[in-house]
């Protein structure tokens, strides 16, 4: 049987569960309420107080947090304990406007470390394995959250960060880590790179990776799983709630467990706000019920996919969410069509291409570009243009197959395009150049 860091949580009932996250609820709102000056004012225009929310029936009544209200009420509007009572400081890798920052307190830290520490016991980590974590430190979470929940579960912790590929390769032969913590596209370019050495998985003594931080395919943890020998796990988080570990996958890896003692969550309908039933997809909205420092209640995350309470063989009862299919704010709008990132990499992976790409969207005469760059493996790379451009146009089919619009595809040689550590930028929009 698979072990479990809290069994207590991760296995209860409904029921209580239930009984739980209702207490917790009626806490909080009262605490925010009274703690939180911007949220109080937003349940007043609503017309709800802490005595109309009884329990999570209630959760509906409360009014979204969207991320422009974080950027409006930056830096200390949302924060509801004194600074005298915070501990840590962490802000999104946010490109546009204000970053966003959140606070925690050490009871937050706590709790985080321990979501985290049931991810990497639901990795089958132990405090017999050595965990090395080429997350970035700083203020983004990833570093810090996996470090933390390493710490808790008695791993052997390298906090290398990211960068410094080779480096990373001789750690992981000399100390024999046998849990990688990363991006999933910097964990791809670690397996490219282990192959580059001349080296097989046979060579690494990894048994489980932990990836997140940026949307992936199933296609591509095939493909990680594979060059690097390992299972490839799925984590969640967002800064704005703590951090990696809002939710995990299991052995069965059909969606992550929420981690619903500390965040309740929702799918709603991103045009309407009307909550949806579980099964449904939608906007996956998280309230946090024991946050401290900066709990945001209702907060929409952008991030589509679906709820599931079906039974997982792991024996854990706490609901599920699919991974994420695409933003419903990354979503890109190509001549009408709606168009993920992710539809773009199914494809690519599926024929057989590498997972470094880039989309670029223009505007030309009023029309919509769409250019996909691709670069090749080096086992498909021909200097026969012919060659090249037949490969061109089927892939350019392929893909036309699955949103059906046409894009111009562009096969570039192994290594030209910018291998990312942290996050990979898939999407450059020229469009809003021109607004």
């Amino acid at each position: 049987m698979e072990k479990y860091w809290n069994k207590e949580i991760e296995c209860m009932s409904r029921e209580d569960m239930k009984k739980l996250q209702d207490e917790r609820l009626v806490a909080q709102v009262k605490h925010v309420y009274e703690h939180v000056p911007y949220y109080k004012k937003l349940m007043d225009e609503k017309g709800v107080t802490p005595e109309d929310i009884k329990s999570t029936d209630d959760l509906h009544k409360l009014p979204f947090l969207s991320k422009a209200d974080l950027r409006e009420a930056y830096p200390y509007g949302l924060l509801a304990k004194p600074l005298s009572e915070c501990v840590r400081i962490h802000s999104t890798s946010g490109t546009t406007g204000k970053r966003v920052v959140a606070f925690y307190t050490q009871n937050d830290v706590d709790m985080w470390d321990d979501c985290v520490a049931r991810a990497i016991t639901a990795a089958g980590g132990t405090k017999d394995d050595v965990c090395q974590i080429a997350y970035g430190f700083g203020l983004f979470t990833g570093g810090a959250g996996l470090n933390g929940g390493s710490h808790k579960v008695g791993c052997l912790t390298l906090p290398m960060s990211s960068g410094s590929t080779n480096r990373q390769i001789q750690f992981m032969q000399d100390l024999h880590s046998t849990i990688l913590c990363c991006t999933p596209s910097y964990a791809a370019y670690i397996g490219e790179t282990v192959a580059e050495l001349g080296l097989t998985p046979d060579d690494l003594d990894l048994k489980a990776g932990i990836f997140g931080a940026e949307p992936w395919t199933e296609e591509m943890r095939h493909s990680i799983e594979q060059s690097l020998g390992i299972k490839a796990y799925d984590i969640y988080g967002l800064t704005e709630s703590s951090g990696p570990g809002v939710a995990f996958e299991c052995s069965e890896q059909s969606g992550m467990h929420i981690n619903e003692d500390n965040f309740i969550a929702e799918i709603i309908n991103p045009e309407t706000g009307e909550v949806l039933p579980d099964g449904e997809v939608g906007e996956l909205v998280f309230t946090s019920i024991t946050k401290e420092a900066f709990p945001l209640l209702r907060y929409r995350t952008r991030d589509l996919c679906v709820l599931s309470r079906k039974k997982c063989s792991c024996g854990r009862t706490l609901v599920k969410m699919s991974k994420p299919m695409g933003r419903s704010d990354d979503m890109m709008i190509i001549r009408g069509v709606n168009v993920f990132p992710s539809q773009i990499e199914t494809v690519l992976i599926a024929e057989g291409y590498s997972p470094n790409y880039q989309i670029e969207v223009d505007r030309v005469n009023n029309s919509d570009t769409l250019d996909i760059n691709v670069e090749l493996n080096p086992d498909q790379f021909s200097d026969k243009v012919k060659d090249i451009q037949n490969r061109e146009r089927a892939l350019s089919a392929s893909i036309k197959a699955m949103l059906g619009i046409n894009p111009k595809v562009h096969l570039l040689p192994p290594k030209s395009i910018t291998r990312s550590e942290g996050k990979a930028v898939r999407v450059i929009d020229k469009r809003k150049l021109h607004d």
